[in-house]
């Protein structure tokens, strides 16, 4: 496909600087035939909406969208595996899965329609990232039942891109084909890319690698680990953002003004809500993320809470794209821990780590419990020069206040030798609750 064809599709004016009314008006019109579609193919909605009252033409406005009942992972998993389908088996071309905390995973259909879709929204996301067609991507995503892998290749399919599909893991080999194969974009996870990183440091590989861009997705990761990724691997790294179940990578990006990630609104209709009382929240209020999907065929959501927090900011941005934004996941109301009455979030802790000093970005929390009493220890890691000369104690302090005056309580700090918290390949584990672990054991 020629760059014009390719420029002219993703790029088209409809899409990404269409006039809000206008994209407003689309939303409204695209929400209702999906409206009409669950309450006619899907059980579940067709039930739902039947208890609530409530009939898809009653939906005259976007406002309007707040009446209707909010969708969670649990009744994807009370309806495993296909009862949310709206489409016969028949007409799914591609069936992927989210991780399911049960040991069964949400299996999410496409159809061929779904597919090219899909497709083209994430190459909207790369090249807003500045991606072309002469660039060599290499791919570190999990190739499977994983949406990472295969949205972010066919995506870049769509660019033209030449791919490496080295999919995750086996660094060694990672690092030989970034050298020999010239990649000029990684694409992984922010954990694995910072192991990348190091390794590329400590091998002193920098100057033999060609790498510009970096997309990354599928966790939280702080501003201190971008900066982090970037003096490492001597590239500019790009925030993206999608779950399975809405439909992969490819809701949002960061285009490179890099002031927040451009939501695919033609697609996908946001909004952020009190995760605790689902009250819709105002532009620029923090909260969770919960989206309706506007076009998809074989698995459309209404109103699916994510569990992901962020808030949405419907200002222009300097690029020209219409689109709202929200800014960069923050965590998740599932991995927010309560320690003695305090919600603490682990990208907070991140966020204190990569300002100080010394600190390298890698930690991990394990929370115990002594009787009625919750503890909280951290475990980081420091520079192997600092660590030589034994400032573990004074620095050990030093961020033990930072975390006290950031989480308004008081955590143990450990440090640790370089290289003892284990790096991942894939998404990182940063929490170990042990408080859990014998709960569950009883």
């Amino acid at each position: 496909m020629k760059r014009d064809r390719i420029t002219s599709w993703i790029f088209d004016p409809q899409h990404e600087r269409m006039p809000r009314e206008a994209l407003r008006q689309l939303q409204l019109v695209r929400l209702q035939e999906t409206l009409a579609r669950v309450t006619e193919r899907v059980p579940f909605y067709e039930r739902l909406f039947k208890e609530r009252g409530i009939e898809a033409g009653d939906i005259r406005s976007l406002d309007d969208l707040r009446r209707l009942p909010f969708t969670t992972k649990q009744d994807l998993r009370d309806n495993y595996p296909f009862g949310f389908f709206a489409e016969p088996l028949s007409e799914v071309v591609r069936i992927h899965a989210s991780s399911g905390t049960t040991g069964k995973p949400t299996p999410i259909g496409y159809t061929s329609k779904d597919i090219q879709t899909w497709a083209g929204l994430v190459a909207r996301i790369i090249a807003a990232a500045g991606v072309t067609q002469e660039d060599v991507a290499q791919v570190s995503f999990g190739y499977g039942l994983f949406t990472g892998g295969l949205g972010l290749h066919y995506g870049l399919e769509k660019i033209g891109c030449a791919i490496v599909p080295v999919a995750s893991g086996n660094t060694p080999r990672q690092l030989l084909v970034m050298q020999d194969f010239a990649t000029t974009v990684l694409v992984c996870t922010p954990s694995y890319a910072l192991y990348l990183g190091e390794m590329v440091r400590e091998q002193g590989l920098k100057g033999k690698i060609k790498l510009r861009r970096g997309l990354f997705g599928a966790e939280p990761w702080s501003e201190g680990v971008r900066q982090r990724i970037e003096e490492d691997l001597g590239i500019l790294a790009y925030d993206n953002y999608g779950l399975s179940e809405i439909i992969g990578p490819g809701v949002s990006g960061e285009c490179q003004e890099r002031q927040g990630l451009h939501i695919n609104e033609d697609h996908f209709l946001p909004e952020v809500i009190d995760p605790d009382s689902g009250e819709v929240l105002e532009d620029g209020e923090r909260g969770e993320l919960v989206f309706t999907t506007l076009t998809k065929e074989a698995f459309p959501l209404i109103r699916y809470r994510t569990r992901d927090i962020a808030v949405l900011d419907p200002e222009p941005c300097p690029c020209g794209r219409t689109s709202v934004r929200h800014s960069r996941v923050t965590g998740r109301t599932d991995d927010m821990l309560i320690i003695r009455g305090v919600n603490v979030y682990p990208s907070q802790i991140e966020h204190v780590l990569t300002k100080i000093q010394g600190v390298e970005p890698h930690y991990q929390l394990i929370v115990t419990r002594e009787g009625a009493l919750d503890n909280l220890e951290v475990q980081v890691e420091l520079n192997s020069s600092l660590y030589e000369q034994g400032a573990t104690s004074r620095l050990a302090q030093r961020i033990g206040e930072e975390l006290r005056a950031v989480l308004g309580l008081r955590a143990q700090v450990s440090i640790v030798a370089p290289g003892t918290i284990a790096r991942s390949e894939g998404k990182a584990r940063r929490v170990i609750d042990k408080r859990q672990l014998v709960a569950e054991s009883r």
